[in-house]
């Protein structure tokens, strides 16, 4: 079990029960941000026409090399590894490229909006992969019609890689997809909805319980929303020590509980919802969320993107002092400046242009970096939970404050000592191929993860990348 420390200073009580108050101006900024920040990535993805691209990491000199690279030097090479399939990790770069695959079913806060609408997003991730990770990573989005198929594709697929990133599937599939597939690949596979996302909340929580003087084992929470990311936050939360009669999940029909009509349909549609269902029984509340709310002290809010979903009456019933994240993209569930009006003393969302970004941003760079430099088969939930620890424990590095729950991506020298944490948690667990001390991981890490940024900057000397065009104005509105 995990305990919090009490913080050393008090934290701000929460305000008196009252009237709603008026939005104020920095809830319009953030409606009117979304937009502004939508419009100008559009124009920079007519401009620079993708976000990643593919170049040779060997060096070319003359004609005479290409026979060193390709054929025929390229046949021993081939060779080697039908004689011994596990080379093909010292050999080429499996190693260190990982597939992001999606059949775009459930993209951002968007929906299905299919597998080519997906690509922007799992380009963007890709970046991410390689800027944040130093991990090679290719969008891989597919047409499928079935869980099954989509389980097939990855399994052909998958000896080219040294790991598989699932992402943006739609719930309860994804479930089955990613356990079927962790049983069946030797390479490590994570679905970053599920496993990114819920570190990242624990990493948040625990911390903001540290701020606010709580333990996880004497908390009530409340989930919002029982979909990919709440239901394995739970799970989480449930292993490091909460009470899951002090959780209460709430989805479009209510809080989740035992009793609840739907429970047979679960059973068969969503067993993964389902088992949390017994499990918790609803933290023994009926009801819809401002049932579940009242006097809880942790509100993780992962469901859909609108500011309105939860409001600050209903926050004003929690404890005092309470932890809020609104974690929906692009638009929380509340904007920030609402629930510290109201009273909440730790609030986090999912963007980065606000304090408190919990993100599997923060997560899933230095998980792949760890799991490929110990050459994982597999990640299972300790090793998730290693990551969110010292992700948690990072963010003192700076100072740990109400506005600097958790280290940001700017913070780079932090998630190279996610990474061995990763690594030495797969090696503890049995399920690396490559044993290193901390130290050793950590000194790879810290190499592997500051080339990207060293590349990029000299690439950017160069005048290859071509600098951001200006911004294109708003039309005038016309005249009647």
């Amino acid at each position: 079990m995990v305990q919090a420390e009490p913080p050393s200073r008090p934290v701000p009580r929460k305000a008196e029960p009252g009237p709603s108050p008026p939005a104020p101006p920095a809830t319009e900024e953030g409606e009117g941000a979304t937009e502004t920040l939508g419009r100008r990535s559009i124009e920079l993805a007519g401009f620079y026409h993708g976000k990643i691209e593919t170049v040779p990491s060997v060096p070319i000199r003359s004609l005479e090399d290409f026979a060193l690279w390709y054929t025929p030097g390229i046949a021993a090479v081939s060779r080697a590894i039908e004689a011994a399939p596990e080379r093909s990790f010292d050999l080429t770069g499996r190693w260190n490229t990982i597939a992001i695959v999606t059949d775009g079913s459930r993209v951002l806060g968007l929906g299905n909006v299919g597998p080519e609408a997906s690509l922007p997003v799992m380009e963007g991730k890709a970046m991410l992969f390689r800027y944040l990770g130093g991990v090679n990573a290719i969008p891989v989005p597919v047409r499928i019609n079935s869980p099954g198929e989509l389980i097939e594709t990855v399994e052909r697929i998958a000896p080219g890689f040294g790991g598989i990133n699932l992402e943006d599937i739609a719930s309860p599939k994804c479930f089955e997809v990613l356990e079927t597939l962790q049983e069946r690949l030797p390479i490590p596979v994570w679905h970053d909805d599920q496993l990114g996302t819920a570190a990242s909340t624990v990493a948040g929580l625990l911390n903001g319980l540290e701020l606010t003087g709580r333990s996880i084992g004497q908390i009530r929470t409340v989930l919002l929303g029982a979909g990919a990311a709440n239901l394995v936050t739970a799970r989480l939360l449930v292993t490091l020590g909460h009470d899951p009669h002090a959780i209460s999940l709430v989805d479009q029909r209510g809080i989740l509980h035992a009793e609840r009509d739907d429970m047979d349909e679960l059973m068969l549609r969503n067993p993964w919802k389902y088992r949390l269902a017994l499990q918790t029984n609803g933290g023994g509340r009926v009801g819809e969320l401002a049932d579940a709310l009242r006097g809880a002290d942790v509100l993780l809010a992962a469901s859909r993107p609108d500011p309105h979903a939860v409001s600050a009456d209903v926050i004003r019933t929690m404890a005092d002092d309470p932890i809020v994240f609104a974690l929906a993209n692009p638009v929380p569930e509340i904007w920030p400046d609402v629930a510290r009006r109201a009273g909440v003393a730790v609030v986090a969302t999912g963007r980065s242009d606000f304090p408190n970004q919990v993100n599997n941003s923060l997560i899933f760079p230095a998980v792949f970096r760890g799991v490929l430099d110990a050459r994982a088969r597999s990640i299972n939930d300790e090793i998730v939970l290693a990551a969110a620890r010292e992700l948690a424990a990072r963010a003192h590095d700076r100072g740990l404050t109400a506005e600097h729950l958790l280290p940001t991506m700017e913070e780079r020298e932090v998630f190279p000592h996610v990474a061995a944490a990763v690594a030495t948690a797969a090696v503890d667990a049995g399920v690396a191929r490559v044993t290193r001390s901390r130290a050793e991981f950590l000194a790879i890490a810290q190499d592997r993860m500051s080339r990207p940024a060293r590349l990029i900057e000299a690439i950017g000397r160069s005048g290859l990348i071509a600098p951001m065009p200006p911004s294109t104005p708003l039309p005038s509105p016309s005249k009647p």
